[in-house]
């Protein structure tokens, strides 16, 4: 899941959890420029690799990394999987994670039956997640790989998810629909969890600065940070519920839902940008429930 600092401030060693990324990458800044999927990529997989250890030092625990089983939670606002039942029954399914990082989801998914498979970018997330696995509980395959070429055969998943994982941090996200449409079985469930774009108009602040809009709905340029050289160190991707939509469909999939979680009374934890006072406003999530129909064949085309 993304913890991005506020997009209009300066970057602050003293007191950013992401120290560790920002001294090990050189970031210095902040800027808003296009970026391909290349570069993009690069920023992400080397980010994530400076970041793995502070990123599992603060959300670790509300994860579930560390639990025998993993745990499966699809955003800051604390859906459970085995709560919500986003994918159904997953028992004895061939289940793709994508972006998995330390793969918690997809533990928690093998542990209920399924045939899961993590992958991600980053090796230090992955061997992470090995970590975990050696202390025992339930094991999965884990692939290092971007999302934008899923290194798999066509029609090999009854299932695909990603909460928070890939789609927010690649410059094609179209690409990764249809990559993703590829791999799945007809009558496929693709769900997945990305930013709110809403929340792309207010800055990354959790209390009430971050209550006032700044930024265009519309600008689809990129939130980057650079080094001294002007490099990408590390990139998230804006798209609108429109643009979601429209790259769903193109891929030849169906959206079944559209889950915009409230924020639970019972959480007060604070998670980058999101907090409760801002969940108790507008969404901070925006998880997209797809499906790979059956069939293509249109009436009255005889199929």
């Amino acid at each position: 899941m993304p913890d991005p600092r506020p997009s209009d401030s300066p970057l602050s060693p003293e007191d950013d959890r992401h120290g560790t990324a920002n001294s090990v990458l050189g970031t210095s800044g902040v800027s808003r420029v296009r970026v391909d999927s290349e570069s993009s990529e690069r920023a992400s997989r080397a980010w994530w690799d400076a970041d793995a250890d502070d990123y599992h030092r603060t959300h670790g625990e509300f994860l579930g990394v560390d639990s025998s089983e993993g745990e499966f939670v699809w955003c800051p606002e604390g859906l459970h999987e085995g709560d919500y039942h986003l994918l159904g029954d997953v028992a004895g399914k061939d289940v793709l994670e994508v972006g998995c990082g330390s793969a918690p989801c997809a533990r928690w998914l093998a542990g209920r039956g399924a045939r899961a498979v993590g992958l991600d970018l980053s090796m230090s997330m992955l061997a992470r997640g090995v970590e975990a696995m050696r202390a025992g509980g339930a094991t999965v395959p884990l692939v290092h790989a971007g999302a934008e070429h899923l290194p798999f055969a066509d029609a090999s998943f009854d299932i695909a998810c990603s909460a928070f994982g890939a789609v927010p941090f690649v410059a094609d996200s179209q690409q990764v629909m249809s990559e993703v449409a590829r791999v799945l079985r007809p009558g496929g469930v693709w769900v997945f969890a990305v930013n709110h774009p809403i929340r792309w108009i207010f800055p990354d602040d959790p209390g009430p600065r971050g209550l006032t809009a700044s930024l265009p709905y519309f600008d689809r340029t990129p939130y980057v940070e650079v080094d001294g050289d002007g490099v990408p160190t590390y990139v998230e991707h804006h798209r609108t519920i429109g643009d979601r939509v429209r790259e769903i469909v193109a891929a030849g999939l169906e959206v079944r839902d559209i889950i915009e979680p409230e924020w639970p009374e019972w959480l007060d934890r604070e998670w980058g940008q999101w907090s409760p006072l801002r969940g108790q406003i507008f969404p901070g999530t925006a998880i997209f429930s797809c499906r790979k129909p059956v069939s293509t064949c249109q009436p009255p085309a005889v199929c």
